[in-house]
């Protein structure tokens, strides 16, 4: 990889937790540009679009309108431009058949969304440094999931 940030798209119904999100992003060691979304709706017409710039992270709340993210991953997955798109979901509370669910429907990584902050920065960063780790050593990201509590 030749850049010196990650390019990450973040959707989430909830401004509060997008700017949550971006303001532990700024504070990373590793740079992250961050294109977010309030819905799955629109994040699936961006992505869908010419325009698209496929980023190497998605982050998406379990619980969006218009388009769940279930649905949302779905499509990612028979889409075969976003093979090398890492996708997290993060949720406060979901249910063991829930978090399954996430992973056989496609995603990589299940966050548990901490109410701390310093704790959800940890957990971000994790993600993050993890991810960089993989793109820049070449790792197979076929295989990658991770599950974070």
């Amino acid at each position: 990889m030749n850049r010196e940030y990650l390019s990450v798209i973040l959707v989430d119904d909830d401004e509060g937790n997008r700017i949550l999100f971006k303001n532990i992003f700024k504070e990373l060691k590793i740079g992250v540009k961050v294109q977010s979304f309030g819905n799955g709706a629109n994040l699936m017409e961006y992505l869908n679009s010419k325009e698209a710039q496929i980023p190497e992270i998605l982050f998406m709340n379990y619980h969006i309108s218009q388009k769940n993210s279930l649905e949302c991953i779905s499509e990612i997955k028979i889409d075969f431009r976003f093979d090398n798109m890492v996708t997290a979901i993060y949720s406060e509370n979901l249910s063991e058949n829930e978090v399954e669910d996430v992973f056989v429907n496609g995603a990589n990584i299940f966050i548990k969304k901490k109410d701390d902050y310093n704790a959800m920065k940890k957990v971000l960063s994790d993600v993050i440094t993890i991810n960089w780790q993989y793109y820049t050593s070449g790792l197979n990201r076929d295989n990658f999931i991770m599950k974070v509590l």
